[in-house]
């Protein structure tokens, strides 16, 4: 898996060399923000036309691939509640592509609409309490890491919380902000693709921090940043 995401990356990197990168309006349009930057954005953006083409071609709606992303979304919780992160990290990774597809497959078939758009937030929630609360099964027993994850998990839907009251009363939020959902899951994934490879390399020390030290930082950076976000929203 980091083997295929390094030639994806330096894939892009010649071709943003040769011709530029992949710009488009989206992109544009949010800016990126501190913690994932505009032009990360863009490569993954650059990544998924020629998978919602296909899925275009198959009839496939927006909806049905919505819905889809909740079964890698529970095997990831199920793997994490097994401290399984580097198996969590690659369902949580396909249930975040869906996430990704389904709004940019919408736009492309005509299909966009604001039940669409409902459905795919619900579902959202339920893929983070999904990933979040299996970590918070593993670690039950380790009182600080269960506390960052469910302060992670309550800033998380804070957020969204407020985004959507804002929306609702018409207040004006800070454009872009910090910690969105796709920020989230980049760090949270990110870390548990990397946590096996510290337990692997400190496994024969005694600290049990120095093993989860990947998950450990995305926890304390997502539980921190989520809330200060949310007070400030």
């Amino acid at each position: 898996m980091y083997g295929l995401l390094l030639v994806v990356i330096a894939i892009y990197l010649v071709r943003a060399w040769l011709v530029g990168r992949a710009r488009n309006a989206r992109t544009d349009a949010d800016g990126g923000s501190v913690f994932v930057n505009k032009a990360a954005m863009e490569m993954g953006y650059w990544l998924l036309p020629p998978l919602v083409t296909a899925l275009a071609a198959l009839q496939i709606t927006p909806n049905a691939v919505t819905l889809f992303s909740l079964v890698p979304a529970f095997l990831a919780a199920v793997a994490a509640g097994f401290g399984r992160f580097g198996l969590a990290c690659t369902f949580g990774t396909a249930s975040a592509l869906c996430d990704l597809v389904d709004g940019v497959l919408a736009r492309q078939t005509g299909v966009a609409s604001d039940a669409g758009e409902v459905l795919d937030a619900a579902v959202d929630r339920y893929g983070e309490l999904f990933l979040l609360g299996g970590v918070a099964v593993f670690y039950r027993t380790h009182w600080m890491m269960l506390v960052l994850t469910l302060a992670a998990l309550l800033g998380s839907f804070l957020i969204s919380q407020t985004t959507a009251m804002a929306e609702t009363v018409g207040v004006s939020l800070p454009r872009g902000g910090s910690m969105r959902r796709a920020e989230r899951a980049i760090y949270l994934l990110a870390a548990m693709g990397l946590t096996p490879v510290t337990r692997l390399l400190f496994a024969s020390l005694p600290s049990h921090a120095l093993r989860e030290l990947p998950i450990l930082f995305a926890l304390l950076l997502v539980a921190i940043v989520t809330n200060i976000a949310a007070v400030r929203r």
